[in-house]
């Protein structure tokens, strides 16, 4: 006989990875309530189903805006899908509020993946890692491996879809895309964003603007 699932654990499961409400109520039962199971299943799916969607064209979309309180830093972050319906969905505006907001809280990244990264910028951090004073005695092979282990870890650290999700960290911002491409049901691509800090450029004190954006987002 399988396990009687409640409507506040299939409430639980939606809330937490974005799924509709058969799916979530599917999976539970599939898994006799044991929600971590649920998660992993669901996000297998979910995966799955947002990879095929990922080279269908999204031209429709919004760009939305993030003003960190005391108006010292700002992002502007374009956000495509493939229909003005879906542009108009609670959950799509949220979704673009939210990468607004990160991009505001994660101020290292400079791209949206590691595949808009140049070259040269490539190029230039494989030639600061070699020339690290911990490796020159390193042998080669070993060498190498490391090198290679920083400079992958570096360009993480440079792009947007590589970053853990600031309202859950236990997912990463190409996880939550997916999550919303499966959800919604079109293909969803953060195309591009711009970053703006009061001062740039000019010498002025130095905030933690990341510290303050993310204490404001746990507070709240």
């Amino acid at each position: 006989m399988s396990k009687k699932i409640s409507v506040e654990h299939i409430k639980e499961l939606r809330s937490k990875t974005g799924a509709g409400m058969m799916d979530c109520k599917k999976a539970l039962e599939a898994s006799e309530g044991k929600i971590d199971i649920a998660i992993e299943n669901l996000r297998k799916k979910g995966l799955a189903t947002a990879d095929k969607k990922s080279n269908r064209i999204a031209a429709e979309g919004l760009i939305e805006s993030y003003i960190h309180t005391g108006s010292r830093i700002g992002v502007l972050v374009e956000l495509n899908c493939e229909t003005d319906f879906v542009a108009r969905q609670i959950e799509f505006n949220k979704l673009a509020k939210n990468i607004a907001m990160q991009l505001a809280a994660c101020q290292s990244v400079q791209y949206v993946s590691v595949d808009d990264i140049p070259n040269n910028i490539i190029i230039m951090e494989k030639r600061i890692e070699t020339e690290k004073e911990d490796l020159l005695s390193k042998p080669n092979d070993i060498k190498e491996k490391i090198i290679g282990a920083r400079i992958k870890k570096r360009l993480k650290e440079l792009t947007l879809m590589d970053q853990p999700f600031i309202r859950n960290p236990e997912i990463s911002i190409e996880e939550l895309l997916k999550q919303h491409i499966s959800l919604l049901g079109e293909n969803i691509k953060i195309r591009r964003f711009e970053r703006f800090l009061l001062g740039e450029g000019l010498q002025s004190k130095s905030d933690n603007f990341s510290q303050e954006v993310s204490k404001m987002i746990y507070n709240k």
